[in-house]
């Protein structure tokens, strides 16, 4: 007999089962095990004629919610039962915060144990921190549970009652969410103010100066004292100068006749301002902070970032990242004080300890910020990590630790110099102690910020110096639209304003560009024209539901509830069949709301209509032969789409394509188009006879304007074949693809390998010895989390590859070549070996377990199913796809499942 200890995922249950006695059997319930139903098939047939069960939640009867287990879930509840036959005693050691606690109380529901139950919780994963949390068990917080259950309740009438909305009046498929469709507004909020933003230029001047071979750049701001005009003086709207300002608009000619007036004049030091500046450590990482760091300095997306926290947490290198707190307890700051004891010496401590307090009344995820685990910090370099794993570490380890360290002490100098009647000014910082920039500097959204850790020297002046001017400019300046969202600006506005939980904003903006509301490109999240069109509709007809302060106070609330501050029902019941419930507005605005205009975008200084249609945007105008319609392309932004670029399309439409030139060899015409995917030339006219002319992309980032008959023909000539392969006589091409320029080498029905083309290799000159040594290369393997091995074995004796051990979604594995072998779950990493790693890989390989491309069609098959899961919504008894909330990736639902019973709340 044995007590039974169960965690949410694999590798925890691996860490954790080394620090328990060997009569605790710890096993994974792989996130949660209930949930409402996410499609037709998995409403339980007594129910299944109810009106309420395509919702999930019977609003007569108390918001009773109805809950299933996915069918991926039936087995591995039937092992935890099976487990718990054998057991004396359950814990319940799920995560600390809402979700954690909400899986303990269903894993309750479902398993209705016998036996004594403890709920242990931790925040850590170490020996110390395990061993204390079994002193400390404790009951599961119902009040806890019941919060996240209103919020899950409260998602599920959002996004099911609004979404079928949506559906009819825009498009198929499309989703709204309680702080998904909030983030969107913001994100469409900004595309408009960078429609509405005039563009404003102005000039001025740049001097290098030097004193004692020590040169500092000095930059004009007054000329007969009047201030000179830069970008802060403009009105965005018009591009003209803020009515009321008194300032100096400089234009080319002026600045140039300035330029030529003091070129060989004296410069006088007129005044000189020293100020101190002292510096304070940022405190350690929440949830939010740890994503917009990492976004900044690592460009990681708040998933990934998540994902590889979450894997850094369950191997016991970090504390659990899902918190708002930034809270250290006295063991963390006492390890923290005694890595910058030993790492930078006393001087760089910080006199007293530091403690943080959060200031958000919700921070109740976890009770500390996100710090390296343990009594003592192990360093970087000794956790034995590296990618984006050691990376990640290294940001928490030195953030965590710089928040023990002194002030930072710097001067600012300020240095006013005058030529006739132009005053300069230039700008200077000395760093008189580093203190905690030794280990850490803050990141920056603005690539071209200096870096806080670098001086600015200026040389030692006094009022009356004289410096020599080696160089002066005149220099003209544009002023810039306001700077689109990225990930990480866009969690500190949803933070800001009380929008959402740090937990789910990894989610949040990955369904929203899962979803086609947005595309990430270059770091900034650009909303597509269906984000305009459902924006405006919930603008006009919710205005609510996309107000951040009406969001904001929603999350009051929900805290309010978890802290018995507020009851769950009365709110739910005000929230949807209020008089002013959602659902009641949804009843009174449906048939207000006319299709036609909702699928239209209204974009100004655009003559043409702007429609979303079931393959995406278009352009719809009338003509002298009546209305004509053209595609636009999945690459063009609302805030790009301008009058000219209105204006070819529709010409592309209505006299065909722009010609180019003809073609040197055959005189056919070759045409520059542009379509769904962007532009592209064409050879020849589409015919009866050549329904398919030959066609090829523009490489990535060339504007078709710039498209020569030469670049052209060569770009036609794709897939260029440069030869054939040394060892298996297959051809080997060159061509561009979706994912850009590319190799490969084509060996038929045995496959195809692929390299990338990048610069400054080409694909139009790329010839066949380099793309041979191309493909000698490893091939990279997209988003693969087995890049890192857990345990170096050595090499195989047969073949001399390595043999690695990798962690594995079901836990860990030994790979050789296409054969997986897993480790038996009673076998540690650590005392894994080479021997046993043959045998196992040997067993499997008698087996048959080679990876088949049926196996693999079928795996690809699977995760094409879970994506659809999540990307739909149910629409009455048609057992089409629902959509459901965005959730943690350890709570992501299969696409059918079976009905347990309701629960009775």
């Amino acid at each position: 007999m044995s007590t039974l200890v169960i965690v949410e995922s694999p590798t925890k249950a691996r860490t954790i089962r080394n620090f328990l006695p060997s009569t605790y059997r710890v096993e994974a319930s792989m996130g949660h095990v209930r949930d409402l139903p996410s499609s037709a098939e998995e409403i339980p047939e007594a129910v299944k004629g109810e009106k309420w069960a395509q919702l999930g939640v019977n609003v007569e009867a108390d918001f009773e919610p109805l809950y299933v287990i996915p069918k991926d879930k039936k087995k591995i509840v039937k092992e935890l039962k099976d487990a718990l036959k054998d057991a004396t005693e359950l814990i319940l050691a799920t995560d600390e915060d809402r979700e954690g606690e909400s899986i303990s109380w269903h894993l309750l529901q479902i398993l209705k144990p016998k036996v004594p139950i403890k709920r242990m919780v931790f925040h850590e994963i170490t020996r110390e921190a395990i061993r204390d949390a079994l002193t400390h068990c404790r009951d599961i917080d119902n009040r806890v549970v019941q919060a996240q259950e209103t919020r899950r309740i409260l998602d599920r009438l959002v996004g099911y009652t609004l979404s079928p909305l949506l559906w009819k009046k825009i498009a198929w498929g499309l989703s709204a969410g309680r702080v998904q469709s909030v983030a969107v507004r913001l994100l469409v909020r900004r595309e408009r103010e960078r429609r509405a933003f005039r563009q404003g230029s102005y000039w001025d001047l740049k001097a290098v100066l030097e004193k004692g071979k020590i040169s500092f750049d000095a930059k004009l701001v007054t000329v007969g004292n009047v201030k000179v005009a830069n970008g802060s003086d403009f009105d965005e709207n018009t591009g003209q100068i803020i009515a009321g300002r008194r300032v100096l608009l400089l234009n080319e000619d002026q600045a140039r006749a300035l330029l030529s007036r003091i070129q060989n004049k004296p410069w006088t030091v007129g005044n000189i301002e020293e100020r101190p500046v002292t510096r304070k450590p940022s405190p350690p990482f929440t949830t939010s902070t740890l994503q917009q760091e990492a976004n900044r300095k690592l460009r990681l997306g708040a998933r990934e970032t998540m994902r590889i926290a979450q894997s850094l947490y369950e191997r016991g290198f970090i504390t659990y990242m899902r918190t708002d707190s930034v809270h250290l307890s006295e063991q963390a700051i006492t390890a923290a004080r005694s890595c910058v004891q030993e790492l930078y010496g006393s001087e760089y401590l910080s006199p007293q300890p530091r403690k943080y307090t959060t200031k958000s009344k919700g921070a109740q995820e976890a009770h500390e910020a996100i710090r390296p685990a343990g009594s003592t910090f192990r360093t970087p370099q000794q956790t034995g990590l590296d990618g984006v794993d050691f990376r990640l570490y290294d940001l928490i380890w030195k953030r965590t630790v710089a928040s023990q360290m002194a002030d930072s002490r710097q001067t600012h100098v300020t240095l006013q110099t005058q030529v006739e009647d132009a005053g300069f000014r230039s700008s200077g910082k000395r760093i008189d102690f580093p203190g905690f920039l030794r280990a850490y500097v803050e990141g920056s959204d603005d690539p071209d910020a200096a870096l806080e850790d670098q001086e600015v020297i200026l040389p030692a002046l006094k009022v009356g110096d004289k410096p020599n001017c080696k160089d002066l400019q005149a220099v003209g300046h544009e002023t810039q639209p306001p700077a689109r969202y990225t990930e990480a600006s866009l969690v500190k506005m949803l933070e800001s304003e009380g929008v959402g939980r740090p937990s789910t904003y990894a989610s949040i903006i990955g369904t929203i560009v899962d979803r086609g509301y947005a595309k990430l490109i270059a770091n900034a999240l650009i909303p597509t024209f269906t984000a305009f069109a459902v924006t405006t509709l919930l603008e006009t007809h919710f205005p609510d539901l996309v107000d951040t302060g009406f969001t904001s106070r929603m999350e009051q609330t929900l805290d309010e509830i978890a802290t018995g501050e507020a009851k769950w029902l009365p709110y739910l019941q005000k929230f949807y069949i209020g008089e002013m419930g959602l659902a009641t507005q949804v009843k009174e605005q449906e048939s207000q709301i006319d299709a036609k205009v909702a699928r239209t975008v209204v974009l100004e200084n655009i003559a043409a209509k702007v429609c979303i249609g079931k393959y995406g945007a278009y352009l719809e105008a009338e003509s002298a032969e009546g209305q004509v319609k053209a595609s636009i392309p999945q690459d063009l932004t609302p805030a790009d789409l301008d009058p000219e670029k209105v204006e070819f399309l529709l010409k592309q439409k209505t006299e065909g394509p722009e010609k180019l030139g003809l073609h040197p060899d055959t005189g056919e015409p070759i045409y520059v188009l542009i379509g769904n995917y962007g532009p592209y030339v064409q050879l020849g006219d589409v015919s009866e006879t050549n329904k398919k002319p030959k066609r090829s992309s523009l490489p990535k980032g060339t504007d078709k304007d710039s498209v020569t008959v030469d670049m052209a023909v060569s770009l036609l000539t794709l897939p260029r074949l440069l030869g054939t392969h040394p060892e298996t006589g297959a051809k080997v091409q060159a061509n561009l693809g979706m994912y850009g320029p590319y190799v490969v080498h084509d060996q038929g029905k045995v496959g195809k390998d692929y390299r990338s083309i990048k610069p400054p290799d080409d694909v139009l000159t790329i010839e066949l010895d380099r793309a041979l040594e191309l493909l000698s290369q490893p091939k990279a393997v997209r988003g693969s989390k087995s890049a890192t091995p857990l345990k170096e074995l050595g090499a195989h004796p047969e073949s001399g590859e390595p043999l690695n051990v990798y962690d594995g979604r079901y836990g860990p594995y030994v790979k050789h070549g296409d054969i997986n072998a897993s480790l038996a779950k009673d076998e540690s990493v650590e005392n894994f070996t080479l021997q046993r790693a043959l045998e196992l890989l040997a067993a499997k390989e008698a087996a048959g377990g080679g990876k088949s491309s049926k196996s693999k069609k079928s795996s690809k098959t699977a995760a094409k199913s879970e994506t659809a899961t999540e990307k739909t919504a149910a629409k009455k008894t048609t057992a089409k796809k629902t959509t459901t909330a965005a959730k943690k990736t350890t709570t992501k639902k299969a696409a059918t499942a079976t009905a347990t019973k309701k629960k009775t709340t």
